[in-house]
């Protein structure tokens, strides 16, 4: 709590201290840094709790960016959703995009929880590559070049045009998200979930139905990381197929094992590292994936928990 806490409080004086030090592209890079810990954070809810292994996790990032950049881009075109004239608004587009990453996720889960294993971390890579597939072929919005965002959903009350005030919108979705799953992980639901990781046989003949509770931890999880997605496309002002690649998950699952598999909080803190390295690395030199590489394999062999898992579960403790 004391880490949530102190990290909160650090992470709410950003704008302060890049207007201090006139480095306002320090707003930009935390931004950036909140959006995938958001990420990092949903997919740590069925890696470390479900002990279910998703390789096509960027598929529902992808689609949340896709749905808000076609929504407004409609509207540009004086055709918006549904003839609505304020279908890009925030309360409108994002709760949309959101109803579409659950149902893809109910649909992918729904299949590969008939299996385990490997068979399951095939299946949702075939899943995240058939939705990268598509996304290319829509030609109208951009196919691989991608599709413009022309501006931010509006949010009534607040000005998201300017980056302090679209990075604390991603800092207090990324604080209540967070929040809200680790209620859910200490919950019964959670404690079931968590006794299916350790042992599924004990948990059946307990009385517990595997699938459903991993099928709704799996759709959460989508739906958190579609709202990643939302929040990269407002960000980036520009979705790409490469946000639903299987690299992108690879990325979302270095950032997890990074700051500690099944600690919720771990994520955030390797999201930070994870992209701070990279922005480092990449100054330095353009092949920072060759120095990148060989720091993660050297995390994974110290220790099964990461920078912080250890820490934070000792803390826990």
């Amino acid at each position: 709590m004391w880490f949530a806490l102190g990290g909160l409080a650090l992470l709410c004086l950003t704008p302060v201290v890049a207007s201090l030090t006139g480095t306002p592209y320090l707003v930009n890079l935390v931004t950036r840094f909140a959006i995938y810990g958001l990420a990092a954070v949903s997919l740590d809810l069925v890696l470390g709790y479900g002990a279910l292994v998703s390789f096509g996790h960027a598929m529902f990032f992808g689609l949340g960016g896709y749905v808000v950049a076609i929504i407004a881009f409609h509207a540009k075109q004086g055709s918006p959703l549904f003839g609505w004239g304020d279908s890009q608004q925030a309360f409108i587009a994002w709760p949309l995009a959101l109803a579409c990453c659950a149902l893809l996720g109910l649909a992918t889960g729904y299949l590969a929880l008939r299996t385990r294993g490997v068979q399951f971390i095939m299946i949702t890579l075939a899943f995240g590559q058939m939705v990268y597939f598509v996304l290319m072929s829509l030609q109208i919005y951009g196919g691989d070049d991608g599709l413009m965002m022309p501006q931010r959903n509006p949010l009534p009350g607040l000005d998201l045009k300017h980056p302090a005030t679209f990075y604390y919108v991603c800092l207090a979705l990324l604080a209540a998200w967070t929040f809200l799953c680790i209620r859910l992980v200490n919950s019964r639901f959670g404690l079931v979930l968590q006794g299916l990781r350790q042992s599924e046989r004990r948990s059946v003949n307990l009385g517990v139905a595997p699938t459903p509770h991993r099928l709704i931890a799996f759709v959460l999880s989508a739906t958190g990381t579609g709202l990643a997605g939302i929040l990269w496309a407002n960000f980036a002002g520009l979705v790409t197929p490469d946000m639903a690649s299987w690299t992108k998950s690879g990325e979302f699952m270095a950032i997890v094992i990074l700051g500690g598999v099944g600690t919720l909080l771990g994520p955030i803190a390797g999201a930070a590292v994870f992209l701070g390295l990279e922005q480092t690395l990449s100054a330095w030199t353009e092949h920072w994936m060759i120095v990148m590489g060989p720091l993660l394999v050297l995390v994974v062999l110290a220790g099964r928990n990461g920078l912080f898992g250890g820490w934070l579960r000792a803390g826990h403790d």
